[in-house]
């Protein structure tokens, strides 16, 4: 048995993959959503209740931790990330049971380099400091973990991201798109299934925990080369795109707690931004989706069902 936290782009599609494989589930949400699947369990458990935790986790080969910040800013994830990752560790350390953790690029502390897994990860500042810090927390912790690095996430069941609805739902409505930063900076974008590929692999070689791996993520495109792709499997007109300075964003960032948030991320989008997944293939066995194969599932996915902003 497997347990998941959490019903975000990551968790359903590790609910999903894992169900789909035949193994039984169990999600653990505070609103009981996930998967509608036979295998799966959906139950209402808040991951930062240790009582209820330690009881859920009990049983379980692996943990895959995919719960977020409730907001998009510094002092939410310091507040919230932290002892939620405790309690999971502490519950996944009694059971016996691994922890997989999605993780970002924020922690890299020379990205204007290609980020390898042996690349440092010791920024400081803001939530790149908080990710750096949850890192050395799980490093520290008695539990067996490992954390599988992305870059910014696409594909089904992603919605708020910079490749998501934002730039998905104008391509179906035939408008333009709008990015933040540069368009034609490359920039490493992670297809979501195959994050959730590589969790579910890392899960199962203990060789492998205890380390930082990358998601198998295909080379850096750049914002519009998305948006194209994107475009050329909906069938339609790649759109106009056109951006918003970095410029505006630090200005709106004076008066805006939100922008300012944005605003401190804004190098990942002026500069490349790119990372390797090579290494981290080779051990889990895995390739990357090619981007027109991804594409065309995401638009398919936004298509069956998923109403478009008009």
């Amino acid at each position: 048995m497997y347990v998941v936290t959490g019903a975000g782009p990551v968790g359903y599609t590790v609910a999903e993959q894992l169900a789909e494989q035949g193994h039984q589930v169990r999600i653990l949400t505070r609103s009981g959503s996930g998967p509608d699947h036979p295998l799966v369990e959906r139950m209402r458990v808040d991951a930062a209740d240790p009582a209820r935790l330690t009881e859920a986790v009990a049983g379980a080969a692996a943990v895959f931790h995919c719960i977020h910040g409730s907001a998009y800013r510094a002092a939410s994830w310091a507040a919230e990330l932290p002892r939620a990752e405790q309690v999971v560790m502490d519950a996944a350390a009694a059971a016996g049971a691994v922890v997989v953790f999605p993780e970002s690029l924020y922690s890299y502390s020379e990205p204007d380099r290609v980020m390898t897994e042996a690349s440092p990860r010791t920024a400081t500042g803001g939530k790149r400091g908080i990710r750096t810090a949850l890192l050395a927390a799980r490093q520290a912790h008695a539990a067996n973990t490992v954390s599988v690095v992305a870059g910014d996430f696409f594909g089904p069941h992603v919605k708020m991201a910079h490749a998501g609805e934002r730039m998905v739902t104008p391509i179906l409505a035939g408008k333009a798109v709008q990015f933040i930063g540069s368009i034609n900076q490359p920039h490493s974008f992670t297809y979501v299934p195959d994050l959730a590929a590589a969790m579910i692999a890392a899960a199962r070689q203990p060789e492998l925990w205890n380390t930082v791996l990358h998601a198998p993520t295909g080379p850096a495109v750049t914002q519009r080369d998305m948006a194209a792709a994107h475009a050329e499997a909906a069938g339609v007109a790649a759109p106009k795109v056109s951006t918003v300075p970095g410029w505006v964003l630090r200005v709106a960032g004076i008066f805006s707690t939100d922008m300012r948030e944005l605003a401190e991320l804004l190098y990942q989008f002026e500069r490349p931004f790119v990372m390797d997944s090579s290494q981290s293939q080779k051990l889990l066995g895995l390739q990357p989706t090619p981007l027109a194969e991804a594409a065309a599932a995401t638009v398919a996915w936004w298509r069956g069902g998923v109403p478009l902003r008009r």
